[in-house]
């Protein structure tokens, strides 16, 4: 087994919710408003431009985007914004899911793993990255207490839950590449993250590409034995935007993405509070989500999309076109050419977004 050391943080990485749930209301340099009274900062900028550039701003919310968990909880994003837009928040149960709810319009950002954001858009999904919220180690091939299998060479023959289309499929589909099992003598059954903990679990397949924080409660309540991690096979925590929403609300995805460096901030000072909000949210104990945060999460990150992450995604995509999941490499590369998008990240000033 090729094991890697935890990673120690002041942030959280988290799993994925069951269902893509309906709506609850409720990663630079100076802006122009950065002189504004300190109780709502981004007031002059709305009052400069005649207002905001639309009424309405919906973004994902998920239990592996600790970011997302913060700024819905603190409400930032409703003070600062006041009455002109009304902010609503969609769950994500997975990458797959917020990749979907993106490409139907569904909501205008969404967080996924870096590899799923590749698959997206290397499938003409017009999403770009905006900011990278960030570095999980939230996948790892996981196996039952009493199970025998002890290495990824050993899957061979075995039936394997993953959920295509996000981190843990790609994670599982790297770990037999560089085991030498193919994938055709692999029996992959394709189930959102929490059935796929629930068949390991119960028997019904001998392994399971995990995420945290559910693989985390898989350990502490089943006795569920992690046989490999490598983070250098988890890709990084995107934050990722549709084109449509970019060229027509920029002081919208602007305003995000300095809510979601404050968050960044507001983590690293207030871990304990992160573990609260993940461990209620997550319905996990709240030891748990506290190995999630510490062992499992690099969240002292630069947040630009830039090369570590087009690096990362380039050992990744060739494996995409192998398994056919894009049909070919040029799509890859095309792709990682147009994906990664600095300018907000760049610009990110989290004294823009009201709130303490």
């Amino acid at each position: 087994m090729n094991a890697r050391r935890p990673l120690a943080l002041t942030a959280t990485t988290l799993a994925a919710a069951l269902v893509l749930t309906g709506c609850v209301s409720g990663e630079g340099s100076e802006g122009p408003d950065a002189a504004q009274p300190a109780d709502n900062p981004a007031a002059g900028a709305a009052a400069q431009t005649g207002g905001w550039s639309d009424d309405q701003l919906t973004l994902d919310f998920a239990t592996y985007n600790p970011l997302s968990l913060v700024i819905k909880d603190q409400g930032w994003l409703e003070e600062t914004l006041g009455e002109e837009v009304t902010v609503t928040w969609v769950q994500s149960a997975g990458s797959n899911k917020a990749n979907e709810a993106l490409r139907a319009g569904a909501v205008d950002v969404g967080s996924t793993a870096g590899s799923a954001a590749l698959l997206a858009r290397s499938n003409g999904s017009p999403i770009r990255t905006i900011d990278i919220y960030s570095q999980p180690e939230w996948s790892a091939i996981v196996v039952p207490a009493d199970s025998p299998i002890t290495e990824v060479s050993q899957l061979a023959g075995t039936s394997v839950a993953a959920t295509k289309g996000t981190d843990p499929y790609f994670f599982l589909l790297q770990s037999l590449d560089e085991a030498g099992v193919p994938l055709d003598a692999v029996e992959v059954q394709n189930l959102q993250h929490a059935d796929g903990k629930t068949a390991l679990e119960n028997g019904s397949v001998q392994a399971w590409s995990g995420l945290d924080p559910l693989m985390a409660a898989s350990e502490a309540t089943a006795g569920s034995k992690l046989i490999y991690r490598n983070i250098d096979f988890n890709t990084y925590g995107f934050l990722n935007a549709t084109e449509t929403f970019l060229e027509e609300n920029p002081d919208l995805a602007q305003i995000v993405v300095d809510a979601y460096e404050k968050a960044r901030a507001w983590a690293q000072e207030n871990p304990d509070e992160v573990v609260r909000i993940l461990a209620e949210v997550a319905a996990i104990d709240p030891a748990v989500a506290e190995k999630v945060i510490v062992e499992r999460t690099k969240f002292d990150i630069d947040p630009v999309p830039g090369d570590a992450q087009r690096d990362v995604l380039e050992v990744v995509g060739p494996i995409f076109v192998e398994s056919g999941d894009v049909a070919s490499q040029d799509a890859i590369d095309s792709a990682l050419d147009t994906l990664l998008d600095d300018e907000f990240a760049t610009k990110a000033d989290p004294s823009n977004v009201a709130g303490s």
